[in-house]
């Protein structure tokens, strides 16, 4: 009775590990209006003291003096900056709740070759680190399944839903492939010889190129009808054949990107570069290439001891003056809340405010096929937007005021603002 009774104890303690108490926004029943902010449209400009209107979920109206319907709330941002809903790629965000505990991460399926894995269909929408993603401005979320070689499918979940059903914005949006190693694993933990670990990368490559020739032929019996018996497998890959689907590859190294574009030339896929660690060295190429690339490797030291010391800082800057389409991420869970801080340093380093407000906001929705509805404001798309007292990218003067998606208040309460206003009444009791 006492095991029952431990079992039962613990499996409660993770239930409540898992489950955030922040009830998501009802849908507005008046028309809301803000009230004089600087707007950020992305596509548009920065529009000074200018009102925006929401209504129905969609952005009704923008302009200077915009007549208040009857019946509307009214919100005063005089002052305050309006963004797009930050846009982060490259997530675990909602399949991990703590990485220490087993049962609460539910990253990867068993095997090598998994195109069948749909993302969105692990997402916990109750995840406790949710609210406080959000609570950076964060309103849109890609998550990627992990794995050592073919993943599966990622999907864009917006963060304020009762469950994954609710959550789902777009997806599938296509497959994700870990690239195989290019180099050697000069790790200390690393015991195989470099003569076995060059033997395991040819090996992944060959496993690999054989993995797609068979979904292409299984695609081309589909097409021609030769093919009657379904294989979840290679029908979840037969999206890519038909351009209908774009394959994510998970490269940093330069000749993992260089290997990666002379695969994609067989093939001719919807093909996007994620990681990019060494992007910046092959930004010319990728430009060429008209290849985008998600950039995730914003933050940490030089990879090479001959590397400069800011180069996961200045790389953004370089991408854009060669010309390449990219997004900054900040792949992980509970530290995602930092990408727009991420996008602050690349300021920093070089990168233009501007274009670093589009590669956390526009160029993501633009990458996942979803700038017509999210991703910057203007009249008819979708009223996703957040409101901030000070600048979105500085560490210091971000607060965020307001959000809303799809014209929904979202509760911008957390466990840690809640434990600091507990504590505050308590200085405040004293």
């Amino acid at each position: 009775m006492k095991k029952l009774a431990c079992v039962v104890a613990l499996s409660s303690a993770s239930l409540l590990a898992q489950a955030h108490n922040v009830t998501p926004g009802a849908e507005s029943e008046q028309a809301v209006l803000l009230q004089g902010g600087t707007v950020y449209t992305i596509t548009h400009g920065t529009l000074q003291d200018t009102d925006i209107l929401m209504l129905d979920g969609k952005i009704a109206e923008m302009g200077t003096g915009l007549a208040v319907p009857e019946g509307a709330r009214v919100i005063d941002i005089r002052g305050q900056h309006v963004y797009p809903g930050l846009i982060a790629l490259d997530t675990t965000l909602g399949l991990v709740e703590m990485s220490q505990i087993r049962a609460t991460v539910d990253t990867n399926e068993v095997g090598l070759i998994t195109p069948e894995v749909m993302a969105h269909q692990a997402f916990n929408a109750d995840s406790e680190i949710i609210p406080t993603v959000r609570y950076n401005g964060i309103t849109h979320a890609q998550v990627v399944p992990q794995g050592p070689l073919l993943r599966g499918q990622s999907s864009l979940m917006q963060l304020d839903g009762w469950n994954w059903q609710d959550a789902l914005e777009q997806g599938p949006l296509g497959m994700h492939l870990t690239w195989p190693r290019a180099g050697l694993n000069t790790a200390w933990w690393e015991r195989r010889s470099p003569e076995a670990q060059r033997k395991a990368n040819e090996e992944q490559i060959e496993r690999l190129k054989d993995t797609f020739k068979t979904a292409q032929t299984y695609h081309q019996a589909r097409e021609a009808g030769a093919q009657k018996r379904v294989d979840q497998r290679w029908e979840a890959m037969r999206a890519l054949f038909t351009g209908d689907a774009k394959l994510f590859v998970h490269a940093d190294d330069r000749r993992q990107i260089l290997q990666a574009l002379e695969f994609n030339r067989e093939y001719g896929f919807d093909l996007v570069i994620m990681g990019g660690r060494d992007a910046w060295m092959e930004a010319e190429t990728l430009a060429e290439a008209g290849v985008p690339v998600v950039f995730g490797a914003a933050y940490g030291l030089p990879t090479r001891v001959d590397d400069a010391y800011d180069t996961a800082f200045s790389t953004p800057a370089k991408l854009a003056a060669a010309g390449v389409d990219f997004a900054i991420a900040y792949p992980g869970f509970w530290d995602t809340r930092n990408l727009a801080f991420a996008a602050g340093n690349a300021v920093a380093f070089g990168l233009d405010y501007d274009a670093a407000i589009t590669a956390i906001t526009y160029a993501p929705a633009k990458i996942l096929g979803v700038e017509d509805r999210i991703g910057s404001l203007s009249q008819g798309k979708q009223a996703t937007l957040i409101v901030s007292e000070g600048d979105v990218l500085d560490h210091l003067g971000q607060r965020i005021s307001y959000m809303f998606i799809d014209g929904r208040e979202v509760n911008l309460s957390n466990r840690q603002r809640q434990l600091y206003e507990k504590y505050q009444e308590r200085l405040s009791a004293d």
